[in-house]
């Protein structure tokens, strides 16, 4: 179920299906890189100003999906505008920082990223750019990666699928609206 904040700015009400904490698991592969299956915490939220705050981390799983180190952490903020262009900075922990450039798909909870920007401290790696997919899929979120470097061409690194964590107080209040619901279980369908 997609909510829709009372005091979300008006302008990122076609983003509020990201809102919230998210958990999942994904793989990771790409050429001079550890392949690996990783684990991942996303959170989206808002103050009212019109940007959603982006922080996200990931952490390489062992065959029984343990913790084993951390992989990457980036954040950043998200603009989405009247023509459903989004803008996003995002600084990465590996030095890069980079500025994409998308749109939010017409009729349905899909965005298409590509990078506009690219700027990496000496202590990245190469890295030359990069494109993203993100969807809301069923109530869970998905989003695939891709990424060149100066002797990789573009391909895909990451993809994760996500599940929506639930904050105690939305459990209970959910929990409270079940109990509006016939005791049949039927007659709510009738």
């Amino acid at each position: 179920m997609i909510e829709i904040p009372s005091d979300l700015n008006p302008d990122l009400v076609p983003l509020a299906f990201l809102l919230g904490n998210w958990e999942g698991a994904g793989v990771s592969d790409f050429p001079g890189a550890e392949k690996c299956n990783f684990g991942q915490e996303v959170t989206f939220s808002h103050d009212g100003r019109d940007f959603v705050e982006y922080v996200s981390h990931t952490w390489v799983l062992d065959a029984e999906g343990k913790k084993v180190r951390p992989l990457e952490s980036e954040s950043g903020y998200w603009r989405i505008d009247s023509d459903r262009k989004i803008e996003v900075v995002m600084a990465r922990d590996q030095g890069v920082v980079e500025i994409w450039y998308g749109e939010l798909a017409d009729q349905k909870p899909q965005i298409d990223l590509v990078t506009d920007a690219v700027a990496r401290t000496g202590a990245s790696g190469p890295y030359s750019g990069g494109k993203r997919l993100y969807g809301y899929v069923k109530g869970d979120l998905m989003w695939v990666g891709e990424k060149s470097t100066p002797d990789v061409p573009l391909r895909p690194y990451m993809s994760a699928h996500l599940k929506k964590v639930l904050s105690p107080e939305q459990v209970e209040s959910w929990a409270k609206d079940l109990g509006d619901l016939p005791d049949d279980g039927i007659a709510f369908f009738k």
